[in-house]
């Protein structure tokens, strides 16, 4: 098997990989696979091995390199990367100037010395759960081909599934990291809502947007996190005022956490490897203890309007005029969402007030709570209904029925990749939820679970 993020990073650290080597065989990875899984959009190669000169060149002179010197990156493509257009899944965007600098988490990454390679398949716009983008393709599922990657940022789960990369960027308003991240097998990190700087992002619904990481391992995960953390003051939605690195804390692993299962309407609306998946965790964490989410169905409802009623308005004027380049799957949400009764979103808004300390009150008996990542493992492309236990729900919504609860609150969540039966060899990962700014918590939790092995990444068979 390749080797992991965190494996890249201390091997060019050392001296025992030139950064040069690393890149060429991501980018000969790239190159053999990706007419398969279809999660690239945009190459950067060129730029990729230039970056990697300037990395061999600093060592050679004995200048210090950054923690991931050399590790290779892609992002969805809803990121700015500086001198190309920024897509967003999107016909319309095409018409757009070329951006003038790189998000700030694009930026931040490369600081730290990681190399960009490219950018990732997505919905169009984010809004969706699967990544059947009618312009760009569908992102194929490295562990099945013909099943879904996940969404909103499927080309980002699949490409470090796929071995094409180790650490990608995606975003997660509903579960767009969650989602693909169970479906690949892969890890994946939703921050505090309001940790990381969105600056050089385009958006879906600001109210609950939040950027992340995928990575190939939960250490290379957290080496990614801290160095994409800090404040930024140019970016109103950002609140984070200091770093708060979480590397030093991972090998404390879950001993003294107080970890939870949660019970319910995340029992309901799992299947059953859904929950063997939460079972499997639960025991590798000594957790017994069954907990109730407040109002887990009304914070899906309430979701649903604020991203229906935001992404409509964002869209209303090319609604207006360019209706006919929109997504297929997505427009009719989109003009519903414009439609929407504003009555309805300031309803959902004064919920959201109460339910935020509902949650929040958790975590004074709680440092980690368990839940399935989705209902069900990837489903085949096109599928349009899945069952839950003997529930017959639409497919593309209702993969997001266990992700929408903890991100309308705002919690930071860990997607740990699990293997459990029932679901014909393909991944089904779980949540593991800390507090609002307790990203270490889950993070530790991550990490024991890896330790287990119960929590792994798969080589595909591509």
């Amino acid at each position: 098997m390749a080797p992991h993020l965190s494996d890249i990073a201390h091997a060019v650290a050392r001296g025992e990989r030139s950064a040069a080597e690393v890149i060429e065989a991501s980018i000969a990875r790239i190159e053999a696979t990706d007419t398969r899984v279809n999660a690239f959009t945009g190459r950067r190669f060129e730029a990729a091995r230039a970056q990697a000169a300037r990395i061999d060149a600093q060592r050679a002179r004995g200048e210090p390199l950054g923690p991931l010197a050399g590790v290779p990156f892609a992002v969805k493509n809803l990121f700015d990367i500086e001198g190309e257009v920024t897509l967003a899944g999107s016909k319309v965007n095409r018409s757009h100037p070329p951006a003038t600098a790189n998000a700030v988490l694009v930026e931040r990454l490369q600081a730290a010395g990681a190399v960009l390679v490219g950018s990732l398949n997505m919905d169009e716009y984010a809004y969706g759960f699967t990544t059947e983008n009618t312009h760009y393709g569908p992102c194929h599922n490295p562990h099945r081909l013909g099943h879904v990657a996940g969404g909103s940022s499927g080309g980002s789960g699949a490409a470090v599934a796929a071995g094409q990369v180790p650490l990608a960027l995606g975003s997660d308003t509903n579960g767009s990291i969650r989602v693909p991240s169970s479906f690949c097998g892969v890890w994946g990190l939703k921050p505090t809502f309001g940790r990381l700087s969105r600056r050089g992002s385009y958006p879906f619904v600001n109210s609950i947007d939040h950027l992340g990481p995928f990575a190939d391992d939960l250490d290379g995960l957290a080496l990614a996190y801290d160095a994409l953390q800090g404040p930024d003051p140019l970016d109103p939605g950002c609140f984070a005022t200091c770093v708060q690195p979480v590397t030093r804390s991972l090998g404390q692993g879950a001993q003294g956490l107080r970890v939870g299962v949660l019970g319910g309407y995340f029992v309901e609306h799992a299947s059953a490897p859904a929950r063997e998946a939460v079972a499997l965790a639960a025991a590798a964490l000594g957790a017994s203890a069954t907990v109730a989410w407040p109002d887990a169905a009304q914070a899906r409802a309430a979701a649903f309007i604020t991203s229906a009623s935001e992404g409509g308005a964002l869209h209303l004027q090319r609604l207006r005029t360019q209706a006919a380049d929109f997504e297929p799957l997505s427009v009719d949400r989109f003009i519903s969402g414009a439609l929407q009764p504003a009555a309805w979103y300031v309803r959902a808004q004064r919920f959201r007030r109460v339910y935020r300390d509902k949650v929040n009150a958790l975590f004074r008996d709680w440092d980690v709570l368990i839940a399935p990542a989705t209902p069900v493992a990837a489903p085949p492309i096109g599928t349009e209904w899945i069952e839950v236990n003997g529930q017959r729900f639409p497919c593309r919504p209702s993969i997001g029925l266990l992700t929408q609860p903890i991100s309308f609150a705002g919690c930071p969540v860990v997607a740990a990749p699990l293997w459990p039966d029932g679901t014909d060899g393909l991944p089904l990962g779980v949540q593991l939820i800390a507090a609002p700014w307790r990203e270490d918590l889950a993070l530790r939790a991550g990490w024991a679970l890896a330790q287990a092995g119960v929590a792994q990444v798969r080589e595909p068979t591509l």
